[in-house]
């Protein structure tokens, strides 16, 4: 893919040397609205929904697609997607509550969590959440619940852990017998025992094994294992599921040359071995379901940030900008690439080797390392791209910075949908004790 067309399918292009996103001029909204802020595409949104739900739909009509709220829990995003029929998938009583502030309704959320506490299961019993457990010690705790509030037994799911993970970096594999998530195949039959003794009649089963999948092979080994423990459960236990939930990991190419994921091969992989399943063993009609995250919105959304200093110390060049790690962790955290651009190309021939740094008191606050971009000076801009997932949602205030503004792009109108914090923000919570007024 050349390289236009594929800053195109983010909805970037340059006209005339200027970056324009979602068809409007960066340089103008950086005018408008400051930096670092979080711009956001929504008919990038919607069509990345549509075209993963038309893709499941032709291979098997009985699907949901759960966007994985971790990724980006902006209301604003959210009703987007809810507006488009998405359910969601949430990790923490938090983020249900958002997904309500957002009017989404309890029947299309499911809570995977793991190490649940008392407060988080009378939560979601008490909103008609359905709970994925994560360990077999929580089932009588949440049975416990249930009889405690009087309210009738939803369908129970357990996370399977299939042994095999996948993911872009080691604390994104959320598979193997080191991993803390899961229930292994040696429990699995215990667990769905157990939770018909204590009176549950509806099912589903559940599995991710990372995140960041760009290969659609790496999902083959634990798709055959966790199809195996489905079919086991079902045979020993007379069990018809409601659901069988493959979770998400769906990946994104974050680099130019990077191929994207082959949808074509993950149905090979993951939904015809379901399809088969369903023809060959007497499990249901299950729906089938997903949970991708970052697939649906990281490309939707940059960052734009102003270049506050260009330095050279004689044996490396850095473009200092106001965007830090306090802004978008994952290059920190995961060593994750983010392409980064020049919101002007105007008169600059020249190319230079920069390391993109950004203004927290740590060493490891890089955005990008040696990165060849044209000659850069101080107060240009910066576009940080497919910052629309684990953007925001993991954005801190460390160094006492107030988190930036989020700004949304739809038919040519922009729309502030998170006001940028004060210094006030920062303090708001704390107490100064008597003794020290």
């Amino acid at each position: 893919m050349k390289y236009a067309d594929w800053l195109n399918t983010r909805g970037l292009e340059y006209r005339n040397d200027v970056l324009y996103f979602a068809g409007m001029n960066t340089l103008d909204i950086v005018e408008k609205y400051g930096t670092p802020i979080y711009v956001i595409n929504e008919q990038m949104v919607r069509e990345r929904y549509k075209k993963l739900k038309k893709f499941v739909n032709s291979e098997y009509k009985k699907n949901q697609i759960h966007f994985a709220v971790k990724a980006n829990s902006t209301l604003s995003f959210l009703r987007v997607l809810n507006s488009e029929g998405a359910s969601f998938d949430c990790t923490s009583q938090g983020e249900i509550f958002t997904c309500f502030k957002a009017g989404i309704s309890s029947e299309k959320i499911i809570y995977t969590g793991n190490m649940f506490t008392e407060d988080d299961f009378e939560f979601a019993v008490k909103n008609d959440v359905l709970v994925n457990l994560d360990s077999l010690s929580q089932l009588k705790r949440l049975a416990d619940i249930y009889e405690k509030l009087g309210k009738e037994k939803l369908t129970i799911s357990f996370r399977i852990n299939p042994e095999f993970g996948a993911g872009e970096h080691i604390h994104t594999i959320t598979a193997g017998k080191d991993v803390k998530f899961g229930i292994l195949e040696g429990q699995a039959i215990e667990a769905y025992r157990k939770a018909k003794e204590f009176g549950f009649e509806n099912f589903g089963i559940h599995q991710h094994i990372g995140s960041g999948i760009i290969n659609a092979y790496d999902y083959e080994k634990p798709t055959e294992k966790y199809l195996n423990i489905v079919k086991t459960i079902a045979k020993t236990l007379e069990i018809k599921f409601e659901f069988i939930d493959f979770g998400g990991g769906l990946g994104i190419p974050y680099q130019p040359k990077e191929k994207p994921l082959d949808l074509n091969v993950y149905s090979k992989i993951v939904i015809k071995p379901f399809l088969e399943l369903l023809k060959s063993e007497d499990i249901g009609e299950p729906e089938f379901k997903i949970e991708p995250g970052r697939y649906l919105s990281a490309e939707s959304s940059i960052i734009l940030t102003q270049i506050n200093t260009i330095k050279n110390n004689g044996y490396k060049l850095f473009a200092g900008v106001d965007a830090g790690f306090n802004t978008l962790l994952r290059p920190i955290l995961y060593d994750s690439y983010h392409h980064i651009i020049p919101c002007n190309k105007k008169g600059k021939e020249k190319s230079l080797t920069y390391d993109v740094v950004g203004p927290i008191c740590e060493s490891g606050d890089i955005l990008g390392k040696n990165r060849e971009l044209p000659e850069l000076n101080e107060k240009e801009f910066l576009a940080i791209l497919d910052a629309g997932a684990y953007g925001f949602t993991m954005s801190s205030t460390y160094n006492s910075r107030p988190r930036t503004a989020e700004i949304l792009i739809k038919d040519g109108h922009i729309h502030k949908i998170r006001e940028a914090e004060a210094y006030d923000d920062l303090l708001k919570k704390q107490i100064i004790p008597d003794h020290l007024k």
